[in-house]
């Protein structure tokens, strides 16, 4: 196990910076996520500290060693794709030691690893099969052991849910989550999906165009986003905003309110008509046209029934409500 120290990381490609001065402290043992939209850089990110992109300036430290111009497979670290890599001629068991037998691991402790991840995993009885007989989320087992038998300093994680359908997603998930807590590992994990960010993060780091919008716990971001992007990126559903007047700020404010925070009224600052229901079983979202080009989601718990066409009335506390200014800053009222 070990540290990961970013300082001044930046990546090019030609005259384009993707990449922008990223600095990042990830503590030994720690679980980090990089979240963001689509092209956000977070798997530039995670590649370039795996080794497989160049580094086109900053320094990237794992430990107390400066890993620049250290070859992929000498950095300590071993990664998990998004596609599962695993070589359709082997069975598991081969698949898992490939790389220990490159390394010329003696073949007792290659077996004696590869065993024990597979306890770990769950996947002993399936060592002698190919991976065209493994479901999905078993290929994603495999290629998680292929990493744990390198016993890495770092674990690196390119959204290797997202092949996967929603039922095994979230088993994955927990398996994930478990064998953090029993490895105990330093794992740095990208997504786009905040669900999985949410739960699976000690520490969330936010990416959009290549640079870092925030860092916290998810209850830190969730309850205290430092701009209107962070806001709106973590949640489900999303938090509503809505356009106001401020006497003390010049301007047209935007405001934000999550969507389990708005309560139905008899009598209320916000109405509207309802245009779109999602009966969840657990929990309603309805959808609220309040003006013609804005629109609330309110979630209730528990299951309602709305006709489309109703208007109604919301209301809310103020201690929940986010003030943002034009350049979607957070303004603390």
């Amino acid at each position: 196990m070990a540290s990961l120290t970013l300082r001044e990381m930046r990546k090019n490609y030609g005259e384009v910076e993707v990449i922008h001065g990223v600095d990042l402290d990830i503590n030994d043992g720690e679980f980090v996520v990089f979240v963001g939209p689509s092209g956000c850089g977070k798997s530039t990110l995670l590649r370039m500290i795996a080794g497989l992109e160049d580094i086109s300036g900053g320094t990237a430290k794992i430990g107390e060693n400066i890993v620049n111009d250290v070859a992929a497979s000498k950095r300590g670290v071993a990664m998990v794709f998004q596609t599962y890599a695993l070589y359709p001629h082997m069975t598991v068991y081969q698949n898992m030691s490939f790389g220990l037998k490159q390394a010329k691991t003696d073949p007792k402790e290659i077996d004696i690893r590869v065993k024990e991840a597979a306890e770990i995993l769950q996947i002993t009885d399936y060592l002698d099969r190919s991976p065209k007989n493994l479901s999905g989320g078993q290929r994603q087992r495999v290629a998680i052991g292929r990493a744990i038998v390198r016993d890495p300093e770092v674990f690196l994680f390119d959204e290797p849910l997202s092949n996967l359908d929603a039922a095994l997603r979230v088993q994955t998930r927990l398996e994930i989550a478990r064998l953090h807590e029993r490895l105990g590992s330093t794992m740095i994990y990208v997504t786009h999906d905040q669900v999985e960010a949410m739960t699976l993060a000690d520490k969330i780091v936010v990416l959009r165009a290549g640079k870092i919008e925030q860092i916290g716990t998810p209850m830190e971001l969730y309850n205290n986003p430092c701009n209107q992007f962070v806001a709106g990126f973590l949640g489900a559903p999303a938090m509503n905003f809505f356009h106001h007047t401020m006497p003390d700020v010049p301007g047209s404010v935007t405001l934000g309110i999550r969507p389990e925070h708005l309560r139905l009224v008899e009598d209320g600052p916000l109405w509207g008509k309802i245009v779109y229901v999602e009966q969840l079983g657990g929990d309603t979202n309805i959808l609220v046209k309040i003006t013609e080009g804005e629109s609330l989601i309110v979630r209730l718990f528990g299951q309602h029934e709305f006709h489309i066409g109703r208007h109604i009335h919301l209301d809310y506390d103020a201690e929940n409500v986010f003030h943002f200014d034009k350049a979607q800053n957070r303004i603390f009222v």
